[in-house]
């Protein structure tokens, strides 16, 4: 039989009904396949070469595919296999597919700011969003119900990091020491200087004196001259010193504690900082 003819037959409607069905079983499989090789993402491309299909109809499966809530996907062209026990999330938790597409999108990055902060040890502000830190600003993401937000920072190749293990592979993590300085350089995106200065409190037992001076000549210096004051406030001044010196040798000027705010009464010599505002810490 010439099966061209069915081309304007109701035949044709037969096999285009049925096609995105055996596409989206043979996603499901290809899927499958990944996850248990202990690979939980992959993009369109790489569908569309596994599964001998072309585009449109590996779109078309994988689109059945996440309506099921088997996959999903953070960014165009990239998915995560989303387990059972994520599925209720709609999506891999961001630490565990972060990674991988900023490998896919050829992007340096380290998770920083509230979300390094909690993978640091401190629990008492969660983070509503995951915060990651890249060279250039970047749209939000936003899958099922997690919730991804860049903020950017200039030569973050440079800036200290550490290599902390999820079940996906490793993530990078802004040092203990970069963290702190960037709460207060980014204070609000991290809630503002109360919720910071509740953070660091749980942070600096754990904070290294000279690795923060080290990882201050990385950053603006009004950076260390608010981070020293708001320490004291913490009761870590003992954690200081090299920090104190740096700011001695560096700042040339007084800064305010919180820009724009007023020049207040009260002077910080040893961080040459305008303290116009109170701050609160959480007990």
């Amino acid at each position: 039989m010439h099966t061209g003819t069915l081309a304007e037959s109701n035949g044709r409607r037969y096999f285009d009904s049925v096609k995105p069905v055996q596409g989206a079983r043979t996603a499901a499989r290809y899927a499958d396949s990944l996850a248990a090789s202990g690979r939980y993402h992959f993009t369109t491309t790489d569908a569309v070469k596994a599964l001998g299909v072309s585009t449109v109809a590996a779109r078309a499966a994988l689109r059945r595919l996440a309506a099921k809530g088997a996959i999903a996907s953070p960014n165009r062209g990239f998915h995560v296999i989303v387990p059972p026990e994520y599925r209720r999330l709609g999506c891999l938790p961001p630490e565990q597919f972060i990674p991988q597409l900023m490998a896919h999108l050829g992007l340096d990055y380290y998770a920083g700011l509230l979300s390094a902060a909690q993978l640091h040890g401190a629990a008492h502000q969660r983070p509503q969003v995951f915060q990651v830190m890249v060279e250039r600003n970047r749209a939000p993401i936003a899958c099922g119900e997690v919730r991804v937000e860049f903020a950017a920072r200039k030569a973050i190749a440079g800036v200290p990091t550490v290599q902390l293990n999820t079940p996906r592979g490793k993530l990078r993590v802004s040092s203990l020491e970069a963290t702190a300085l960037e709460l207060v350089g980014y204070s609000a995106r991290a809630g503002g200087l109360d919720t910071v200065a509740t953070v660091l409190a749980e942070l600096t037992e754990q904070v290294d004196p000279m690795k923060l001076a080290a990882a201050a000549r990385l950053a603006p210096v009004p950076w260390a001259q608010r981070l020293g004051h708001l320490f004291e406030l913490a009761g870590a001044g003992d954690k200081t010193g090299p920090l104190a010196e740096w700011v001695h040798a560096e700042a040339r000027e007084y800064v305010a504690l919180v820009p724009g705010g007023g020049r207040g009464k009260e002077r910080s010599k040893r961080w040459r900082l305008l303290v116009n505002a109170s701050v609160e810490i959480d007990a």
